[in-house]
């Protein structure tokens, strides 16, 4: 009888609905495509000429060029289909509408986040080509670098969760959760309870998760239990089931900010696997960062940026900044400096990939990589050879359990190249890993969501704490060299034994790499 229920709640659920919904749009495309060829000649013709004209416009675009040739190929191989299918996804009116919406947030906050000019004088002071990323980052990110700022490492998801509940328990204000994904559970359960618990003192929550990350983990009336329950609860860019391009620009950031003086970050979601309560791909490996202090002022206007995007009323940015009589209670130290930043894929700057690029790129003695997927570009592949061609010790370590395997069939594809240029290839042997870190010379780390692949580095919105001269810096290195002492390095020797059908099917892969 369970069994029957389970079969009844796929087959009637939004989940089949979508599937379903989607199903009948591509046929009712194809049935298009066949009415049409009994005007074959005609329409053969006029659909070279419009391939043709796309070709042009695609190689005149300014875009990655493995974008170019992901779409290129279905174009010129399958001009009707490819064709067709481009313009659909170039021509969004809904893509247009977030953006324009996000741009006016994002105009609405700038007076909350100009860069002091102490600090970006005391940064050019100790490095000119540090406070050239930061000018770039305010600039092309929106986010300021900052002084008078602690930081936390977490080299778990465990550690980070313990952090996020006791702080949670503190606030006074306010407290504003972002994520990809929610799932109920013991840590999602904890953490509502506590927020149930907050909002009857008094304090406003905000709760804000990913249309698609959470897809199928929650009911589709969930934000309305919340809502009952007293909080503010929001779906970012719910799933609907037409074929639309802009559902790709998922948020995939992970953010917690509390009372504006603390905020969170890192690769952890709100779901049980992620503290290791529950197994699905061995053990999970994952980091985060809390800060206290000035930076955090970064985080809570990009999380009210996301949230206004639906909302008609205007929003009283003052409310939610810090109260600046608080006081920093970490016994580090608060020397160096902290730049959040935030990555949108609405414009031309892809800021996560070139913070990492200019980590590899101005890399002396080491780089280390923690990242669940390895999905590259040729710029990318070309910057971690040449650091490791010039000496720099670059080292990467990546899942031995993955959670997809195509994305780990194309990982794989990458393999060959780096490690015969001399970058080191680890996998994580407990299970799966799940941090995306970099940490370079003892005096550079980056801790976000951002992984290395396409998604990520171009079609997501993202976030991360890029971390310079601070103290932080050694405890991320630490980690990374503890976690290293679990790892299996990966050999030239070892690739060939795997089955040759993989190896194909992982450079095939590449061809869809920029979709992945």
């Amino acid at each position: 009888m369970g069994y029957i229920k389970k079969m009844l709640r796929v087959i009637f659920g939004r989940t089949m609905f979508a599937v379903v919904s989607l199903v009948i749009q591509i046929l009712v495309l194809a049935a298009a495509f066949r009415f049409l060829t009994f005007y074959l000649a005609y329409f053969y013709g006029a659909v070279t000429l419009l391939s043709a004209l796309v070709i042009i416009y695609i190689l005149n675009k300014e875009d990655n060029p493995s974008f170019k040739m992901s779409w290129m190929i279905p174009v010129t191989a399958v001009p009707v289909f490819g064709t067709f299918f481009y313009m659909l996804a170039e021509l969004q009116i809904m893509e247009r509408f977030m953006e324009k919406k996000l741009i006016s947030r994002m105009d609405e906050t700038e007076s909350y986040l100009e860069q002091n000019l102490k600090v970006s004088e005391q940064l050019s002071r100790v490095s000119r080509r540090n406070a050239n990323l930061a000018h770039y980052i305010k600039k092309y990110g929106h986010y300021p670098a900052y002084g008078n700022t602690n930081a936390q490492y977490f080299p778990s998801g465990e550690a980070m969760f313990e952090a996020m509940k006791r702080e949670m328990a503190a606030a006074k204000r306010f407290i504003f959760l972002e994520f990809f994904i929610i799932e109920r559970g013991e840590m999602w359960d904890c953490i509502l309870e506590l927020l149930e618990a907050k909002s009857r003192e008094g304090v406003e929550v905000r709760i804000m998760y990913d249309g698609m990350g959470s897809f199928t983990l929650l009911p589709h009336n969930y934000i309305k239990v919340l809502q009952e329950k007293g909080l503010m609860a929001k779906i970012f860019s719910p799933i609907r089931p037409v074929l639309s391009s802009y559902q790709n620009n998922r948020d995939h950031r992970k953010i917690l900010v509390v009372d504006g003086h603390t905020a969170f970050t890192g690769g952890i979601n709100l779901a049980d696997e992620y503290i290791n309560r529950k197994v699905r791909f061995g053990h999970w490996k994952d980091t985060g960062i809390m800060l206290k202090g000035d930076a955090v002022t970064s985080f809570t206007m990009m999380f009210l940026q996301m949230w206004n995007i639906s909302e008609k009323e205007p929003e009283k940015y003052d409310k939610y900044l810090r109260d600046p009589e608080y006081f920093y209670p970490l016994e580090l130290n608060m020397e160096g400096f902290v730049i959040p930043y935030g990555d949108s894929p609405f414009d031309t700057e892809a800021v996560g990939k070139e913070i990492y690029l200019d980590i590899i790129n101005n890399a002396r003695q080491y780089v280390h990589i923690m990242t669940p997927y390895l999905i590259l570009d040729y710029e990318m592949v070309k910057s971690l050879t040449f650091a490791a061609k010039r000496g720099v010790d670059v080292s990467i370590i990546l899942p031995h359990i993955p959670d997809k395997k195509y994305a780990f069939l194309l990982a794989k594809s990458h393999y060959g190249e780096l490690i015969r240029s001399g970058v080191k290839i680890w996998e994580y042997t407990p299970g799966f890993m799940h941090a995306k870190v970099f940490t370079s010379d003892d005096t550079k780390a980056a801790v976000g969501t951002i992984n290395l692949d396409f998604r990520s580095l171009y079609l997501h919105f993202e976030c991360g704490t890029y971390l310079y001269r601070n103290e932080v810096i050694r405890e991320v290195e630490r980690d990374y060299q503890e976690t290293l002492s679990l790892c299996k390095r990966i050999s030239i020797e070892d690739i060939p034994n795997d089955p040759w059908y993989e190896r194909f099917a992982g450079r095939a892969l590449r061809l869809f790499a920029p979709l992945m």
